[in-house]
């Protein structure tokens, strides 16, 4: 972990040592002051000598100025380092969660995402702007007040050993309980993110069925747990201080009786005993600061641990050595292909035995649950297939393991006659256009989210885009056209709308492979089949597969896969299938002659 987050620290490494430099020479400055001042006192005031009064005063007003100058450069790089390390953080952390495969996206929640590249981001740049600074300055002023005070009186500095030894266990007893608390409190953030995120994303859900009272009690239940982990580990953190102020005050009382008796002997003079006075304060300062460093870096190494996690998490899913970096055609074939969720790398290759896959059965023991299941299908280049079957039965789980979203547990799913995990990735999923269940618009104009598909594409190719997936009837009615504004998450577009930009989106790729998952849902019956028609007529080169809960955004395709619990269970046109299959024609009675929607056959 820790050589990870060192490595972030990147071009500002110069900035990371000149602090501490800075900071080592104010100390010296700072520890100097208070023993010119004891000359001040037994040499000028104590001996009426003004001349040596102005002149330990100019060397005293010479050291303050030394470490102001010396503190400001320090204050100044240490948050150079600090901010350029936070930032240096997000960013290996974002660019790498670019990386990940959906499989690596799935072990880290969003609010998790969320909390690491904030909450946890700033209290490690925190920690080592603390680290730079107070863990140098605290542990020197510690050391040279302990020097001077030997240096000035021997007998007098045992005072100050006794109450470190005193302190240094209160604070061990005080920071070792805070320790495991402090490790409890960024799970706290995480539910208390989770519960924020949802809720925003979903307002309209909530006062669409009027459950604002539910989600407050829901917050609510979260930020006491938050609060009530906070309080009890301040609780003890505040300790801390009445701690100190005892073994403070207890250091002065001891030093005014001791240093009054030692005046009187001769052994001691005004100026030191003030000198003294400043020093036990220096001493236990750097102490209670030792302390804090001590649970600020306690409290840093569970969001270290966390942030490194993300940044060290590897891809399931890269480019080969030697990547394909063309696609011959929109051919698809699935060969014994089956997927797993969970553990798919630890998944036994099958073993047949009399015609029984016993594999099977020995993975459900071991908690493996194939989502997929024995797929083996052949489609031509330029065919459109459509995919139909009931919620959970493994319809976009298909479709995503065609661009290669997720890997096959087992088999092989050729593109073009070329295994998708031979090829590049760009050139994959350039080829291979989806347009996901969930439709995600960006902030920006029509122009700038259709753009996603092709970064240059023209006006007039973003138009004709449009028509073919029925957008421009709508766009042309917005009130700037396609420079109309699109809200965060399409806010201020229909559900149907959306679908139909990001069809648009998809179709300016041109790809070999079209693959839309569910994404005329919201589309009335008359919208979806002009762009079914208009996908056949427009595009008769490029394999579509269409996933859909709809016999009518299907029944025209080539060929129609019908599958239950992750298995196919027919394969073949829709007049074929209304013979031959019972699944598919139940699906087809049910919504046509009994106007209802198909969700699982019974």
């Amino acid at each position: 972990m820790l050589k990870t987050l060192l490595k972030q620290i990147g071009t500002f490494k110069t900035a990371s040592i000149l602090t501490p430099i800075f900071i080592s020479l104010e100390v010296v400055m700072g520890v100097l002051i208070p023993y010119v001042t004891s000359w001040i006192i037994d040499e000028g005031i104590a001996q009426n000598d003004l001349p040596d009064v102005y002149k330990y005063g100019a060397i005293m007003l010479v050291l303050a100025a030394m470490s102001m100058i010396f503190g400001i450069l320090a204050g100044r790089f240490s948050a150079m380092a600090s901010s350029g390390f936070a930032r240096n953080l997000r960013d290996a952390m974002f660019r790498n969660i670019q990386t990940f495969s959906f499989s690596n996206i799935d072990k880290f929640s969003s609010s998790g995402l969320v909390t690491r590249m904030t909450t946890d981001v700033n209290n490690l740049q925190n920690a080592f702007q603390m680290l730079l600074r107070v863990s140098v300055r605290a542990p020197l002023n510690l050391i040279f007040s302990i020097f001077m005070c030997v240096f000035i009186n021997t007998k007098m500095s045992l005072i100050f050993i006794i109450a470190l030894v005193i302190l240094g266990t209160a604070l061990y007893l005080i920071i070792s309980r805070t320790v495991k608390l402090f490790t409890q409190v960024f799970k706290k953030y995480d539910d208390l993110n989770n519960v924020v995120q949802e809720n925003v994303s979903a307002i309209r859900v909530v006062k669409a069925f009027v459950r604002e009272d539910y989600e407050n009690k829901k917050f609510s239940k979260a930020a006491r747990a938050l609060y009530s982990l906070f309080v009890k580990t301040e609780s003890l953190m505040a300790l801390n201080h009445p701690v100190m102020m005892i073994v403070v005050y207890g250091c002065i009382i001891s030093l005014s009786w001791f240093g009054a008796k030692q005046i009187v002997g001769g052994d001691l003079t005004t100026g030191q005993l003030t000198s003294l006075f400043t020093y036990v304060m220096t001493i236990l300062s750097a102490l209670m600061m030792l302390s804090m460093i001590f649970v600020q870096l306690t409290m840093s190494a569970a969001s270290g641990k966390r942030v490194a996690e993300v940044i060290n998490e590897k891809a399931d899913i890269v480019n080969p050595e030697n990547p394909v970096m063309t696609v011959a055609d929109g051919s698809i074939d699935f060969n014994n292909v089956k997927f797993s969720y969970k553990k798919t790398a630890s998944c036994s290759p099958s073993i047949v035995i009399a015609g029984v896959n016993i594999t099977d059965g020995f993975n459900a023991l071991k908690g493996y649950e194939y989502a997929i299941n024995d797929i083996n299908i052949h489609i031509k280049s330029g065919e459109t297939i459509g995919i139909i079957g009931g919620t959970g039965c493994g319809k976009s789980t298909l479709a995503m393991l065609i661009s290669r979203m997720y890997d096959v547990t087992e088999g092989s799913i050729k593109v073009g006659g070329v295994d998708v995990r031979d090829y590049d990735l760009e050139t994959l999923r350039n080829n291979v256009s989806m347009v996901l269940q969930k439709n995600v618009l960006f902030s920006g104009s029509v122009l700038d989210n259709l753009r996603w598909g092709k970064t240059d594409a023209t006006l007039e190719e973003c138009k004709h885009a449009c028509q073919l997936a029925c957008a421009d009837e709508f766009i042309e009615e917005m009130p700037d056209g396609y420079e109309t504004i699109i809200e965060q998450g399409g806010a201020n577009v229909s559900g149907g709308q959306k679908q139909r930009l990001c069809i648009a989106r998809a179709l300016l790729k041109s790809p070999k492979v079209l693959v839309l998952d569910d994404s005329t849902s919201a589309c009335d019956t008359a919208t979806d089949a002009r762009i079914s028609k208009a996908l056949r007529d427009y595009m008769p080169e490029v394999t579509k597969i269409i996933v859909a809960q709809r016999v009518h955004s299907v029944m025209h395709a080539n060929r129609i896969i019908v599958m239950d619990n992750g298995r196919i269970t027919g394969f073949d046109t829709h007049e074929n299938l209304l013979k031959t299959n019972d699944i598919y024609r139940e699906i087809y009675t049910i919504q046509t002659q009994d106007s209802g929607d198909f969700d699982k056959p019974k």
